[in-house]
């Protein structure tokens, strides 16, 4: 395969990824929080298993085995009930730009455990993120602190659910990258993942399932965005311009902001799409901070 075929493969991971917080949503809308989210990550499994195989788990490292799907599994949960949990579909892409913290934290956090070099571009690029994501929260209104303490205060769960997300994600890329040893786990994750939705599904009484042709054909969507999505990505990443898909992965939050608008009908204020364009410059410059001399 040329660099170049292995490229746009891997940028169609992004684009893929891109509409998960918008399918997410629109599954949980008609088959509840958990009970949606645990049939996205099972039928995910399944084109995982199909394309990628099940992996030989007796290669891996126990440490990576154990602290690497904890860490997946727990993520995954984070991200998909607090979009699943939101009030509204804006609440719902408001939540999961705050889960786009994690580029930067994660770059902030390999530069605190592993001593990675980085210039003093870092603290711009957190700043102008976090700002972004205070800009989100305030919407229409005006800005103040505690607009964006009231925002929060409306749905806690989910806002707290998509932060502890971002900082899970952001320790399982620093902690996998040095215990995995070039093991690759993602589709047994992706079945631990659905296995405990379903016993969380089947723990406590559930609102019923409604299954119409939107919510199917979302359904679908939505698991091969995610199965073929980590297929994708992982044939760009080993054959591609790796350089190329990591600044262009740092767009993630306006490219998903724009789908999940038009997928859930939602209209964002003017303040809103500043917030995600400084989130993704915030990130771009954490990753640039590393690349300088």
């Amino acid at each position: 395969m040329t660099a170049k075929k292995a490229t746009s493969i891997g940028l169609i991971a992004i684009v893929l990824w891109s509409a998960i917080v918008g399918l997410i949503r629109s599954v949980s809308e008609g088959l509840g929080a958990i009970g949606g989210a645990a049939m996205i990550y099972s039928l995910a499994s399944l084109v995982l298993l199909l394309t990628l195989g099940f992996p030989k788990v007796k290669t891996f490292p126990r440490a990576y085995l154990i602290t690497g799907s904890l860490l997946f599994v727990c993520y995954e949960l984070c991200l998909s009930l607090s979009l699943g949990f939101a009030s509204t579909g804006t609440q719902a892409i408001e939540v999961g730009m705050v889960n786009y913290l994690w580029p930067g934290m994660t770059i902030l956090l390999s530069v605190i455990v592993t001593r990675q070099r980085c210039s003093l571009l870092i603290i711009p690029g957190m700043l102008v993120s976090i700002a972004g994501i205070c800009l989100v929260l305030a919407g229409d209104r005006a800005f103040s602190f505690s607009e964006i303490a009231a925002s929060v205060a409306s749905n806690p769960l989910s806002y707290g659910l998509a932060f502890s997300g971002a900082a899970i994600w952001a320790i399982y890329c620093v902690v996998t990258k040095k215990i995995a040893n070039g093991s690759n786990g993602i589709t047994l994750f992706f079945i631990l993942t659905a296995l405990t939705l379903w016993v969380k599904f089947l723990a406590a009484p559930q609102p019923e399932m409604v299954f119409t042709l939107r919510v199917g054909v979302n359904l679908l969507l939505g698991a091969m965005a995610m199965g073929f999505g980590y297929a994708a990505w992982n044939i760009g990443i080993l054959h591609g311009h790796v350089t190329l898909l990591a600044t262009a992965s740092y767009f993630i939050p306006v490219i998903s902001a724009m789908l999940a608008a038009v997928m859930l009908n939602a209209s964002l204020s003017v303040s809103f799409w500043q917030g995600a364009a400084m989130v993704s410059l915030g990130s771009l410059l954490c990753w640039w901070s590393t690349r300088q001399r």
